[in-house]
């Protein structure tokens, strides 16, 4: 069968993206590896941050330890937003600082508390303790908003790729276990469906790509375990969920030449069918994840400002 025609990737994205070693899918040799490599120090994002830095550990139900950072501007007032950071990875790798730099900037320019979660990956442990690991340190947020100096009106949470999965997951459950409240959910290029059958998918499929169809599977095989069809929970596979009402006002965006692209649009479609709000962007030429490998680049630039516009404009509103 011949290969989908693919949305032109921007021309400067293009470029740069020609000095990165692309994989067709990931293995448990090349997970093993990429999980080997040394991750950014966290040390060497906050260098120039007056940042007050705490380090917590928050217990699991089955005993597990969570680690947790909370990342605070200095002289922070008594009502600061918070913003609650899950990270990217597919679930299978990456640790609590990767893409921080991402919430990193909403410190920098809107005063928020960042506190984000290194909740445990697949495959040692996959099903839902990853998302019940994440739902667990929002409510230890909540339950320490005073002693964070945050107003817990205010508090958002969010995430990248598999983070931004996790995140929507994390306000399905809080909105049908009535706690705590969330102020907005801020979803990008969330891995939203262990499907893997949208078209999207099918078009990032059959080369080397930043994530493509064939490390989708890999990873949500990962996850899920011997959990397939009814069985796979709305909480894990978000979209999934029957009900997409009642959730706060959420953003969402993706790059047009992306696995996720498709499911990331009908997320943002339901919300709306439910009577939600949602803002979506897809930024045309981008692949998965490109704001957060090349920031500086124009088109990144462009959706990370649009980001934090957004995030401004809703938090000034709350």
């Amino acid at each position: 069968m011949s290969p989908l025609a693919r949305p032109a990737l921007d021309p400067e994205l293009n470029a740069l993206l020609a000095d990165v070693p692309l994989v067709p899918r990931i293995t448990p040799q090349l997970l093993t590896q990429l999980r080997g490599m040394p991750s950014t120090p966290v040390e060497s994002l906050l260098e120039g941050r007056a940042v007050d830095r705490r380090e917590i550990t928050v217990p699991a139900p089955d005993g597990a330890g969570i680690p947790m950072t909370v990342l605070a501007p200095a002289g922070a007032g008594p009502a600061a937003p918070c913003v609650y950071w899950m990270h990217g990875g597919g679930m299978i790798m990456g640790d609590r600082f990767s893409q921080l730099d991402i919430p990193l900037e909403w410190l920098d320019l809107l005063g928020a508390v960042v506190v984000t979660v290194d909740y445990r990956l697949a495959p040692e442990a996959g099903g839902a303790t990853p998302v019940e690991d994440c739902y667990r340190g929002l409510l230890w947020i909540a339950d320490h908003a005073g002693d964070l100096g945050i107003d817990p009106g205010r508090v958002v949470v969010a995430g990248a790729s598999a983070g931004g999965g996790l995140a929507a997951g994390v306000t399905l459950m809080a909105r049908d276990r009535g706690t705590p409240p969330i102020a907005a959910q801020v979803l990008i290029c969330p891995m939203l469906d262990h499907r893997n059958t949208t078209t999207s998918s099918r078009q990032y499929a059959g080369e080397p790509g930043v994530w493509t169809r064939e490390s989708n599977e890999f990873a949500w095989n990962a996850m899920l375990g011997g959990l397939y069809g009814d069985g796979v929970p709305g909480y894990v596979s978000p979209a999934t969920a029957e009900d997409l009402s009642g959730l706060p006002t959420t953003y969402i965006d993706a790059g047009s030449a992306e696995v996720f692209r498709d499911e990331d649009v009908e997320y943002a479609t339901r919300i709306w069918g439910a009577g939600g709000q949602a803002e979506l962007h897809v930024w045309a030429g981008g692949f998965h994840g490109f704001d957060a490998l090349f920031p500086r680049a124009a088109l990144s630039a462009a959706a990370r400002e649009t980001r934090t516009g957004w995030l401004a404009r809703t938090l000034d509103a709350g």
